[in-house]
């Protein structure tokens, strides 16, 4: 009787790549803000905040759940970022969701955006031209 052959070793664990929230927590931290400092100024409506070791293993161990609204709110003033934008991270690194809708844009603006949206980067440009020429044009009129 033979004994199947070992499985060949993988190495060592390859890491996964950050989620959004915790992205956005490094690239802070690499531009030269501290955890403590992130902790020192991320204070919620509440005047609660989040401790330094909160954003730590938000980038090392992320947790299974979101961070709660309040908790956003300390992460959007640690960070120096809208609320908005934390909450985009958080939709798309824990629900895999991404934000695609123009917030705060009438329907006329969606229906131009859906009608470029798909063409190629040429095409994009030649509308743009045109759009800013069409501005350009206003203006000089002055209309």
């Amino acid at each position: 009787m033979t004994a199947a052959p070992a499985a060949p070793n993988a190495g060592p664990a390859t890491e996964q790549p950050l989620g959004a929230l915790s992205k956005l927590v490094q690239d802070v931290n690499d531009s030269g803000v501290s955890y403590q400092e992130m902790a020192d100024r991320g204070i919620d409506e509440g005047g609660n905040r989040l401790p330094r070791q909160w954003y730590q293993k938000l980038v090392k161990t992320p947790p299974v759940n979101p961070p709660s609204v309040a908790q956003m709110q300390s992460i959007a003033a640690a960070l120096g970022r809208p609320l908005r934008q934390i909450q985009e991270a958080v939709a798309k690194q824990w629900l895999q969701y991404e934000a695609t809708e123009l917030a705060g844009y009438d329907s006329e603006v969606r229906i131009i955006v859906a009608h470029l949206a798909g063409k190629s980067p040429e095409e994009l440009r030649r509308w743009r031209y045109m759009i800013e020429a069409e501005e350009r044009a206003r203006r000089e009129s002055g209309e």
